[in-house]
């Protein structure tokens, strides 16, 4: 018996270890929006806490990063959301925001690439982080709304709330009056002061808990947040929010039952009887 528990032991640590931290999905997910303005089927790409570093150990490499680049243009997204956290601690490793914007750079969208700074990117240092994801092409967004390019349809990134830069209300200040969005945010937190807003919203920063245990839930969620709502469809502050499990790790190298991930959303109006409705 002693031996069978060290031998499944042993299993598990190399799933969480070295496994499932590597397993990234790619999700497709159908938004129904009553009375949609935006362009038919709108395919949004999202992909979060990327936590890049030079060490396999930490799991996302550069190496690894480019390839899900790669995937994410190969499904040829409308848009891509970056909710944050790109770098892995703050930096240690000698891995720059220069890297990690060369990188993420080679995204491709005809409707751009919109990101927000996560904890780590502001610990790191937020300014530069900013200035590098701009130089590669990237619209970073701090508690701002800006017209999605040849479409009704507004991007409002709302800033980090752990480092003290979230501020949802001034975000949607500049919004003409029923406006439709794609709303980004690192910290979830932020959607409990966020008005309401037709569109898409997500977030990230959880990183699902990264350990689920079956009938249990999530082992861990950040700073008091509810461990039954660190991934997919949850409802904050009374509307719905999708929480992205995120690519990389932190604190620990480990995933268990939460597969990293990226996200195809496809935002259309309720009409269309293929979409997929919100738990």
């Amino acid at each position: 018996m002693l031996l069978a528990l060290l031998f499944a032991a042993v299993l598990l640590a190399v799933w969480g270890l070295l496994i499932e931290p590597r397993w990234v999905a790619a999700r497709e997910v159908a938004v129904p929006v009553s009375g949609w303005q935006g362009p038919a089927r709108l395919k949004v790409a999202v992909a979060s806490d990327w936590h890049i570093a030079h060490e396999f150990r930490h799991v996302m490499t550069i190496a690894r990063a480019e390839g899900i680049v790669e995937a994410i243009n190969a499904a040829a997204p409308d848009v891509v959301l970056l909710p944050g956290d790109f770098i892995h601690g703050r930096g240690e490793d000698g891995t720059t925001p220069e890297q990690i914007a060369a990188v993420l750079g080679r995204l491709r969208a005809p409707h751009g690439v919109y990101a927000v700074l996560g904890n780590h990117d502001w610990w790191t240092d937020g300014p530069r982080f900013t200035r590098a994801l701009r130089a590669a092409g990237i619209r970073v967004l701090l508690n701002e709304a800006v017209p999605l390019p040849g479409t009704a349809v507004w991007v409002v990134g709302v800033g980090d709330r752990m480092s003290g830069h979230s501020d949802p209300r001034r975000a949607v200040r500049g919004l003409p009056p029923g406006a439709q969005a794609l709303v980004l945010m690192h910290d979830p937190a932020s959607a409990l002061d966020l008005p309401a807003l037709p569109g898409l919203v997500v977030a990230a920063h959880t990183h699902g808990g990264q350990v689920r245990v079956p009938f249990l839930g999530s082992v861990v969620a950040p700073h008091g947040w509810p461990k039954d709502k660190t991934r997919g469809w949850v409802e904050v502050g009374g509307r719905p929010i999708y929480i992205t499990s995120g690519l990389g790790v932190s604190i620990y190298p480990v995933r268990i039952n939460v597969r990293p991930e990226w996200v195809m959303f496809t935002v259309s109006g309720v009409e269309q009887k293929t979409a997929t409705r919100r738990p």
